[in-house]
């Protein structure tokens, strides 16, 4: 552990990463990261996954990509959560979907993962992007078909996120939201067993941003990748913390591996000449 901070210390100082703030930020001047590590849930290693604490330690390590899980409420609010149910992250029972927002921020979503944490709360889809860089991949898992595809594009649209914000859904959710914006960026969150080429034609078939492959990492990578590269998909990969593996899909040519301990992580993946992401902030 303590080898793998002083790694990701090293680079860090090395190369001078400090957040950048500017003045006026417009998407097409916006430099997106080509490849890196991709934060599951933000920290949820080392802090509880899916609140403002853990983006925010992804973040101020180096996250090129955070991904996290959307939920709507009983009153059709947006919340981040992965499980259907409050029970294992949260002081409350019962499933998301029973509890309005009010309800929703009542509940301590920290104490489960460390008494640090104490007070931690399950934060809005709104409180969620308004806290991120502009220079961050931000992988949206929809939990849900149809209204709530609807609701999240809006809210990307209306914190001009288009550029950075990828949904992964069903089709469903992807219509809706392309109805709110043709512009809206997808991943095919189909048969994800990799290789699969069946589930890399079907996402250049479709036109879709992203895919996402899990499971064993074997030589047919490298033709299935680059075959995806060639008509722009962008390729994730659910999910590990092992630098062997991690060294596999890089070399293969995965672009945003997912990992649960980006803190410790990032540290493993600078001989591989991962670098840590600089944020980059929007201002009014």
């Amino acid at each position: 552990m303590v080898s793998s901070y002083l790694l990701w210390l090293y680079g860090f100082l090395a190369f001078g990463i400090l957040p950048q703030q500017d003045s006026v930020i417009l998407a097409k001047d916006i430099e997106m990261p080509t490849r890196g590590l991709c934060a599951h849930r933000g920290a949820m290693g080392t802090h509880p996954e899916n609140t403002l604490a853990a983006f925010q330690q992804a973040i101020d390590m180096g996250a090129h990509m955070i991904e996290f899980d959307v939920q709507l409420t009983k009153d059709k609010e947006l919340v981040i959560m992965h499980d259907k149910t409050i029970n294992r992250t949260t002081n409350g029972k019962g499933k998301v979907s029973d509890y309005t927002l009010a309800e929703i921020k009542a509940l301590d979503a920290g104490s489960w993962k460390s008494a640090k944490f104490k007070g931690e709360r399950i934060p809005t889809l709104a409180e969620t992007l308004e806290i991120m860089p502009v220079n961050v991949w931000l992988n949206v898992h929809i939990k849900g078909d149809g209204l709530i595809g609807k609701l999240v594009a809006e809210e990307i649209v209306k914190q001009n996120r288009q550029h950075q914000a990828f949904l992964a859904c069903g089709p469903e959710s992807a219509k809706a939201a392309k109805r709110v914006s043709s512009d809206m960026l997808i991943c095919n969150m189909g048969d994800q067993r990799s290789p699969n080429w069946l589930y890399a034609n079907i996402t250049v078939r479709d036109h879709l941003n992203f895919l996402q492959f899990l499971g064993e990492v074997d030589e047919e990578y490298e033709d299935i990748v680059d075959y995806l590269k060639d008509n722009d998909v962008q390729i994730n990969y659910c999910c590990t913390d092992d630098v062997k593996v991690l060294t596999k899909l890089f070399n293969y040519g995965v672009q945003f591996p997912l990992v649960n301990d980006i803190t410790t992580t990032m540290g493993l993946v600078l001989p591989l000449g991962i670098r840590p992401n600089t944020p980059v902030y929007k201002t009014e």
